[in-house]
């Protein structure tokens, strides 16, 4: 075996390349594709141009470093241009703060529900509010939307 890889080194790099790219797609956190992709080009590099050992794991290094720095660079490059409303994915409470609904409901005791869409959301005040009252989502406690009155503050 080891006089094989002595013999055709580039199937020992193009080997690793598959094997941490093989690995890299069962775990999918990205740790092991960048090394992947330099052991496939160390491969390729070492068919097309007969390479001492140290020159090999000189270049898997060095592709290896530079593989994971530029897509670092990128990554914080295009990572910082989240949209405000990306801070709230999947907080859907979150999303609704501000946005003003027409209430469909009566609140008792300053409690009800207000139809959002599709959705049925529990709604508390500090008032009881008749339906029809133009009304606006203050904040979100658990699943409850804390609301106001528009009319309340004109």
């Amino acid at each position: 075996m080891i006089e094989m890889i002595l013999v055709h080194p580039h199937l020992f790099w193009l080997s690793l390349g598959g094997l941490l790219l093989a690995a890299e797609m069962l775990g999918g956190n990205g740790y092991l594709l960048w090394s992947g992709v330099a052991a496939v080009i160390t491969g390729l590099t070492v068919w097309l141009l007969p390479l001492g050992w140290e020159w090999q794991g000189t270049l898997f290094s060095v592709l290896t470093l530079l593989a994971a720095w530029f897509w670092w660079k990128w990554l914080t490059r295009h990572v910082g241009e989240k949209k405000p409303s990306d801070s709230h994915l999947n907080q859907r409470g979150q999303q609704l703060v501000g946005r003003r609904f027409i209430l469909d409901t009566t609140l008792v005791n300053g409690h009800g529900h207000m139809r959002v869409g599709d959705s049925s959301w529990p709604v508390s005040a500090d008032q009881d509010l008749t339906a029809g009252t133009h009304v606006e989502v203050i904040a979100v406690e658990g699943i409850t939307l804390k609301i106001k009155s528009v009319l309340s503050e004109q």
